[in-house]
Order: C-alpha cells, then sequence, then structure tokens
C-alpha cells in the first residue's frame, strides 16, 4: 500500500511543480537554480512529511522550502552582495495585474514560457520540461531525438533567455496570439504523453489527458473564435472517449478495431464532433482540425467494417501536405493500407526507415501489415524487431502476443511466386 505521505507528494508534484519553479524563476531569473531549488524542496517533503505530516497548503510549504533553499544558495554564491540586493528588489511591492486575461495559474505560466523569441520547438520542449514535470527523456521521444540532443536543445533555450534578459512575464491580451501555435503544441504534446506514454508500466496517464483536456477549455473560453483551439478540443474529447476500452483489467493493449464501441463515451464524442463543426465552418482547416476529423470517422463509425478508410486515407493526405512529419506518414501508410489494401500500405513504409530508426510502431505496422498478408516468417521478424525497441510493459505484451499466435498459424503461400 502507498504510504499517504508519498503519495501526496506524489500529488503535489503533478499540481504544484510548475507553480513553484515558475515562483523560483520569477524571483531569481535563473531557471536551472529554480529547477535544483524546487527538486530540493520535494525531497525534503519526502523526508518530512510522513513524520510530520501533510501541510495544509503544499504548494505553499513547497514555494517557501524551494524559495529558502535559493536564498542560502545565493548567499553561498561569489556575487553575494549584488545577488542579495537583486534578491530584495524581487521580493519588494509585487507586479501589478497583468492585462492577459488569463487567471489559470498553469496556462499563464505556458503562455510565458512560449516566448517568441526563442524557436517553436525550443518553447514547447522548455514548456513540457520546466512547467509539466516531463522529463528529457519523455520529451526527447516525443520529438523524436536522441536524449542527448534534446538536452543541448533545452541548455540551449535557458542560455538564450539568461543572456538577451527575456523577461519572465506574460504579455497583454492582444499580443497572446503569437504564442498560441506553441501553447497549442505543449498541450498537445502532453495528452499524447497521457494517451500513449512512451516509457513505464501503464500506457494511458489519465491525469496527463484530463489536464491537457482542462487547459484545452480554458484556451477556448479565452479565444472562442480561434478554430485551432477548438480543433484541438475536438481531438482531445474525440480521443478521450475511448480511454476505459484500450487495454483490458489484466493492462494489456486492446487494438482499435476491437474495443467494444458501446463503452466509449458518447458525451464526449458528440461534444467533439459539435466542436469540430464550428470549428470547420469557419473555413480554414489546419493540422488540428483535420486530425479531429481522422478522429471523428472512427469515432462515428458503429463497427470497424463501417470506418470510412478511403476517407481517412485523404484526410491524411491533406494533413501530410500541412505537416510532413514521419509519424504522419506512418499513420497515412496505415490508413491507405486499410483502403487499398496491405501491399499499398507496406510500399509507403519503406520510404520511412531512415526517418524512424528506432520507433516500435514502425516495425509493429510492418508486421501487421505482413501479417494480414500471411506472410507470417516476414512478420515475426518484425514483431522481433519491434519488440527490442518497445519502452512500456502494455506494449511488450501485445507485440509477444501477436508474435507467438504466429507459432500457430501456417504461411500462406506468396502468389507472386
Amino acid at each position: 500500500m502507498t504510504d499517504p505521505a508519498e503519495a501526496a507528494v506524489a500529488a503535489a508534484f503533478h499540481n504544484e511543480w510548475g507553480r513553484v519553479v515558475a515562483t523560483l524563476i520569477r524571483m531569481t531569473g535563473d531557471w536551472d537554480l529554480a529547477e535544483e531549488c524546487t527538486q530540493e524542496a520535494f525531497t525534503r517533503a519526502l523526508e518530512r512529511w510522513p513524520n510530520d505530516g501533510v501541510p495544509d497548503r503544499p504548494g505553499a510549504w513547497l514555494t517557501t522550502a524551494a524559495r529558502n533553499h535559493a536564498l542560502n544558495r545565493i548567499r553561498r554564491g561569489r556575487t553575494e552582495h549584488a545577488k542579495l540586493r537583486e534578491w530584495d528588489t524581487m521580493n519588494g511591492p509585487q507586479d501589478p495585474p497583468d492585462p492577459s486575461g488569463i487567471t489559470d495559474d498553469r496556462l499563464r505560466l505556458i503562455f510565458t514560457c512560449c516566448h517568441p523569441a526563442l524557436p517553436i520547438e525550443a518553447r514547447v520542449a522548455l514548456t513540457l520540461r520546466t512547467l509539466l514535470g516531463l522529463t528529457t527523456a519523455e520529451i526527447a521521444r516525443a520529438f523524436l531525438v536522441a536524449e542527448p540532443a534534446m538536452a543541448q536543445r533545452l541548455v540551449r533555450a535557458k542560455r538564450k533567455i539568461r543572456d538577451a534578459g527575456i523577461p519572465y512575464r506574460i504579455p497583454p491580451a492582444h499580443l497572446l496570439p503569437q504564442r498560441t501555435a506553441s501553447v497549442l503544441g505543449v498541450v498537445y504534446l502532453l495528452f499524447n504523453e497521457g494517451y500513449a506514454a512512451t516509457e513505464g508500466p501503464d500506457p494511458l496517464r489519465v491525469d496527463l489527458c484530463a489536464e491537457a483536456i482542462r487547459l484545452t477549455r480554458v484556451l477556448h473560453g479565452l479565444m472562442p473564435d480561434d478554430p485551432e483551439i477548438t480543433g484541438l478540443l475536438a481531438l482531445l474529447l474525440l480521443q478521450h472517449s475511448r480511454r476505459t476500452t484500450r487495454q483490458n483489467p489484466a493492462g494489456e493493449l486492446i487494438p482499435l478495431e476491437d474495443q467494444d464501441r458501446t463503452r466509449w463515451d458518447h458525451t464526449s464524442i458528440t461534444e467533439g464532433i459539435a466542436h469540430l463543426n464550428n470549428a470547420l465552418n469557419q473555413g480554414t482547416p489546419g493540422p488540428y482540425q483535420i486530425q479531429a476529423a481522422i478522429a471523428a470517422c472512427h469515432a462515428t463509425a458503429r463497427t470497424p467494417a463501417d470506418t470510412d478508410w478511403p476517407q481517412i486515407a485523404a484526410l491524411y493526405d491533406r494533413l501530410a501536405d500541412l505537416t510532413p512529419s514521419p509519424i504522419v506518414h506512418l499513420n497515412r501508410a496505415v490508413a491507405v493500407a486499410m483502403a487499398n489494401g496491405p501491399e499499398a500500405g507496406l510500399a509507403l513504409l519503406q520510404n520511412l526507415e531512415a526517418d524512424l530508426p528506432d520507433y516500435h510502431l514502425l516495425p509493429a505496422t510492418r508486421a501487421d501489415l505482413l501479417r494480414r498478408l500471411g506472410h507470417h516468417k516476414a512478420a515475426a521478424t518484425a514483431y522481433r524487431e519491434a519488440l527490442t525497441l518497445a519502452r512500456t510493459t502494455p506494449d511488450r505484451r501485445y507485440l509477444t502476443h501477436r508474435l507467438n499466435e504466429l507459432t500457430h498459424v501456417p504461411e500462406r503461400p506468396d502468389p507472386r511466386t
């Protein structure tokens, strides 16, 4: 059984990490110091809360502990006098209320981090790391880059903020649209990490998905006429509607075609489609709207056989024109395979080897298409390759199950030989 104090620290990490880090950044102007002192505060909480009890206001306790640790670090620094004078200045009268109109603390912090002086990928990565507590490894996998490369990207972003003197504050309301694309990217990747965790025993982190949906609702309330915000809200609702059917009680993954569609959250589906229609009616379809339209095709199909795969393939063609990422091309290959046959999908996969060298879903997709064709030896080889790359326990279980199935099925002759 989990210790109550440890559970309280874990909950505080989810709820308070970003706020504590942001407070320390505002006070010290030093991103690394803020993260280190916040981590120290959580370490002290693990040591003290089991004996002292969980405080009534965990966030305030953690902020005070982190602030005190930062002050001690500054006092021990080589520029003690100047830093303390700076500290006194920063802890003087508080800034007046900002004119942004954003009242949600976490969303305010995300907009603050997404400064237009930084490259868009750096903005998104920095926000995910600093304010939402994702690890550098998790962010690297989301961007399909090596962990050391992502670590360097984060270092460069922090250095640019420091050297350029970029202020850590939210812009006024009329400048928010300059940062909206970056903010949407943060929320989208946050949802993806919850919807399909890149590491660990559980493929679904409902807390991250729910937080992403909440943040998107707040954004939609602020900018209800932005079609991409509306499209993202539709996408997240449609995807999350399947959350209770994506794994069985044993924690094993259930493919979309085998899920019990009567258990999908049809209230969320109805709301998602309404938002999608409102967005598309504005006549400026963007990537999130197109992805929501794809999700709607799945959500409205009464049975797997009713899925409009030609329409999904056409939507992926359009999405690939707007965002030609390797993941989009992989999903497009699956849609083409379902619409036109496995051979058509396999032909498209050949072009993705160099772009997705360590992505387990590429060999897993190849294995599935080969299995559908009856080429079981080749499919088994691809499943084994996918197994070496898969990071989550449910992914490995699913791939192992598929691999074991092939040992009991005879090879289908290739009609071309």
